[in-house]
């Protein structure tokens, strides 16, 4: 199979195509986390299509930085999901309602591209290339992010959206309230990236005792690659 006819090229290309709509339907400024991941996610993937023409091999380049992007996008469906829509259903505003297409976007940016990466991690390859040394490294990016509303606001009081969500907000219930907000966020962050690499380990070892079970051996040019191979892809 070639790789223009391949499902890891065009699953990659579905994900540039929804993060594109609804990136391109927003009307939320850069402050925000959701569109910001979005962005990198964009990024990375157009990269990883343009790698994998350029190169002709199935796989995604940089696993790191794959990650890193898997985690920011999980967090950003996970928290407008369960902390600022209450779990409410995502559909009917779709279909009714003059905003239509703020609906459609944050659709897109919260559960289709979410939906689309995380298949892309546990299905495509490379495998059993995350580490766990690298979830301090993912985390910077969200905890940087945090610290850098909090320091904003602090040195420019009449900031435009001061505050993009509302565990940022000191001015209810104080600063006591945010900082116990940010711990316990980075908690269930470093949950959620040690799931991730989980997932990466979880589908290789399902992958193995498939090829182990099946009637078909593995083709040794096709293994899923060891960590140092996987750290060469890096490079």
């Amino acid at each position: 199979m070639s790789v223009r006819t391949s499902p890891a090229l065009w699953w990659r290309a579905g994900i540039v195509l929804s993060t594109g709509l609804g990136l391109s339907l927003q009307t939320a400024p850069l402050v925000y986390f959701t569109i910001q991941s979005n962005v990198i996610v964009l990024g990375y993937f157009i990269g990883a299509v343009h790698w994998m023409l350029k190169r002709g091999t199935t796989d995604a380049p940089a696993p790191r930085l794959r990650g890193a992007a898997t985690l920011y996008i999980l967090i950003t469906g996970l928290v407008s999901h369960i902390l600022l829509e209450h779990g409410a259903n995502p559909l009917p505003g779709l279909f009714d309602g003059p905003d239509k297409l703020q609906h459609w976007s944050s659709f897109f940016v919260h559960y289709v591209t979410p939906a689309l990466v995380i298949v892309d991690w546990l299905v495509f390859r490379p495998r059993n290339a995350s580490s766990w040394r690298d979830i301090p490294l993912w985390l910077t990016f969200p905890l940087g992010y945090a610290a850098l509303v909090l320091v904003r606001n602090a040195l420019f009081s009449n900031y435009p959206l001061p505050y993009p969500y509302f565990f940022f907000d000191p001015t209810t219930k104080g600063y006591g309230y945010v900082w116990g907000q940010i711990a316990l966020l980075t908690v269930e962050f470093v949950a959620l990236a040690a799931v991730v690499v989980g997932l990466d380990r979880l589908g290789t070892l399902v992958r193995a005792r498939l090829t182990r079970d099946g009637a078909t051996p593995a083709d040794p040019t096709r293994a899923d690659p060891t960590p140092a191979d996987s750290t060469r892809a890096e490079a």
